[in-house]
């Protein structure tokens, strides 16, 4: 196993409650916990609409919790992510993050979103499903890995997003780094590279103007941060 393949397994490794991706994600949790209270007094229950999330992600809130506050969570995914059966608390559905047309505004309580919004795309894309998650919930929790952290955290390989693109995509088409397998050809190379798109606190203020910033810190660096807006 490589280098970047073992600290995937053991530092981002969620299943293992104890990695430290885990409890890193234990942590950042409680302000939504406390989101959820407070939607609970004043609604008796909480509708939850968890962008590009799963169902093992919410593992780190417990079920007594869950079904304390009366939880509801529906799991958007884009169409080629295998979609489970709807079970218990949670719906699964399809749709794009960028465009959630299906949902009239306000449809929900809070919007959640973990690691997700790097992936959209361009800045155009980032804009627009910024704007779909203030508009399905009055209030959200949207976490982003800072661009200015030196390990990059889908491949796990330090200072690759700060390498010049060719760079990356060589490196990408002749290693497996972290997540990401050896890519099999150039095309692939380039979509993989392309697929994560690391942004910084300015920019995440500037998708969402009316949030507060929470930055989450390993040994005294700015890993990645966390918009929430209350009611």
């Amino acid at each position: 196993m490589s280098i970047t393949g073992f600290l995937a397994k053991n530092i981002t490794n969620y299943d293992n409650r104890i990695s430290i991706g885990s409890r890193f994600r234990a942590k950042r949790i409680a302000p939504l916990i406390d989101m959820i209270e407070q939607v609970y007094k004043e609604h008796g229950c909480v509708k939850i609409i968890d962008i590009g999330g799963t169902e093992n992600y919410w593992n780190i809130i417990s079920g007594q919790v869950l079904d304390k506050y009366n939880v509801h969570i529906t799991i958007v995914n884009l169409p080629e992510i295998s979609k489970p059966k709807n079970q218990g608390r949670y719906h699964f559905t399809t749709g794009d993050g960028c465009n959630l047309s299906d949902f009239n505004s306000s449809s929900f309580h809070i919007t959640h979103s973990n690691s997700v919004i790097e992936h959209v795309g361009d800045w155009a894309h980032m804009t627009s499903f910024a704007k779909e998650v203030k508009r399905v919930a009055p209030i959200y929790f949207v976490q982003t890995p800072n661009y200015w952290f030196p390990l990059e955290p889908h491949c796990m390989t330090p200072f690759f997003h700060w390498l010049p693109r060719p760079i990356r995509i060589w490196l990408v088409l002749n290693f497996q780094l972290g997540h990401w397998p050896k890519a099999e050809n150039l095309d692939e190379a380039v979509r993989l590279v392309e697929s994560a798109r690391l942004l910084c606190k300015p920019m995440l203020e500037e998708l969402f103007k009316d949030s507060e910033i929470v930055t989450e810190k390993v040994l005294g660096l700015s890993k990645s941060f966390v918009a929430i807006k209350n009611c």
